[in-house]
């Protein structure tokens, strides 16, 4: 029996509603399988750099999908990020956040950190200054924060890990998959219920 366990990728983006409507379901998967697999984030990278302003029927677009989710799951949102922002459709700074802060082991406690500031206190993840404040409020060292938040290197990194993504399948966030001794099968998300995706997982494992 191999002792190398098998690895469960989660694939997502800090700015992706669905992944955060999805969060309470997948802390639940996460707990109960936690032993059994080596749990990996792995960065979508939903929505490239841009400076340009968000088109009005784009804006409308994602906060219907913000109505949708709140009616289907109970998440909520804080709908004044739309008058109280200049929406950009770009995802890439606070995946380049994530990463900064994966390096001095704060992923999760920096992806908590973007979600509830994008969704529950209507900043905007789009925009350094506000990614720079969150790094700052956990603690993290921010000079080094600052430093690979900026680099040329960490973006090499997000291309990569992207590219990763795209090539497992992961073209939509969340998505799920095992990797067990190099065969990579994908996990059906159930948005709903933890313990489908649980027995799942237990029986491929």
């Amino acid at each position: 029996m191999s002792s190398v366990k098998p690895k469960l990728y989660y694939v997502y983006d800090p700015m992706c509603s669905w992944c955060w409507g999805y969060k309470p379901v997948w802390h639940k998967i996460k707990q109960a399988v936690a032993d059994d697999v080596d749990i990996i984030y792995v960065l979508g990278g939903l929505a490239p750099d841009t400076d340009e302003i968000m088109p009005e029927m784009m804006q409308a677009q994602i906060a219907s999908y913000w109505k949708k989710i709140e009616k289907y799951l109970g998440t909520k949102f804080n709908y004044e990020f739309w008058t109280e922002n200049t929406p950009r459709r770009a995802t890439y700074p606070a995946c380049r956040a994530i990463l900064a802060a994966r390096y001095q082991g704060a992923e999760q406690v920096m992806l908590d950190a973007v979600q509830m500031a994008y969704y529950l206190e209507a900043k905007n993840p789009s925009d350094n200054p506000v990614l720079i404040t969150l790094a700052k409020q956990l603690g993290l060292n921010i000079a080094q924060f600052e430093i690979d938040f900026l680099s040329s290197q960490t973006q090499q990194a997000l291309l990569t890990e992207v590219a990763f993504a795209r090539k497992i399948g992961g073209d939509s966030f969340p998505s799920l998959f095992i990797d067990k001794a190099g065969k990579i099968v994908e996990i059906p998300i159930n948005y709903e219920n933890a313990d489908t995706t649980i027995g799942h997982l237990k029986s491929v494992i």
